[in-house]
């Protein structure tokens, strides 16, 4: 059973920051698809921001990372640079990791809207499973920065010549809001089903009141 850390990035995790810019442009490679680039500095400023999550192996080794933006003064909220160290891929950290990500998102802007932009259909069914709805580019922010953040992004000519309308990347939004008003929790996440620990936290919870049982009887006995 694999188990990782998943918790709010800071400042004694700048270390990364070139290992994740790295693995973000290799993964995009391999995918044969377009990637808008970010420096090892952006990364750390994020981290350095509390608006980024990373995640750890057992052994502390690197294993994801996300990080979240803002624009127009908080009103859109964007959960962007996913990423999955090679060995934890196809282990369910993804979406360990975008759930954090998204109450992260809800704890620091809970009234803006959460949207993102992607190409790979894994992340599109993690969404999906987060409360995201497909949406037309026409629904996500204006910020110009926002779109000239895609400039670096080898199908930049794509929606330009669409007039920033439509590009090969499905524009998704988080209409259910499922982590509202929750806060995000940093400690060890284990990979197993929520019904496996909640039957462990109940077997506990039985546990501690039989032991009260036994020490009300042996108090009773005492009092006689």
């Amino acid at each position: 059973m694999d188990k990782f850390l998943v918790i709010l990035a800071g400042e004694n995790h700048l270390e990364y920051a070139n290992t994740i810019v790295q693995e973000m442009q290799a993964s995009a490679q391999v995918r044969g698809t377009g990637i808008a680039k970010r420096t090892p500095e952006y990364i750390q400023q994020k981290m350095m921001e509390g608006k980024a999550i990373i995640a750890f192996d057992s052994k502390k080794k690197w294993a994801g990372f996300c990080y979240i933006e803002t624009w127009q003064s908080g009103e859109y909220v964007a959960n962007s640079g996913l990423i999955i160290a090679p060995p934890f891929r196809n282990l369910g950290l993804a979406k360990l990791i975008k759930e954090q990500v998204l109450l992260l998102s809800r704890t620091k802007y809970p009234n803006s809207k959460i949207f993102g932009l992607t190409t790979g259909l894994a992340v599109m069914k993690i969404n999906s499973e987060l409360g995201y709805k497909p949406v037309t580019y026409s629904e996500l922010t204006t910020d110009e920065q926002f779109w000239n953040g895609c400039k670096s992004c080898v199908n930049y000519s794509i929606l330009t010549s669409k007039d920033f309308k439509n590009c090969l990347c499905t524009a998704m939004i988080c209409s259910d809001n499922p982590a509202k008003n929750k806060v995000i929790v940093s400690t060890d996440i284990t990979l197993e089903s929520k019904f496996t620990t909640f039957l462990k936290r109940l077997a506990k919870i039985k546990e501690h009141m039989k032991l009260q049982i036994i020490e009300n009887q042996k108090w009773k006995q005492k009092i006689k």
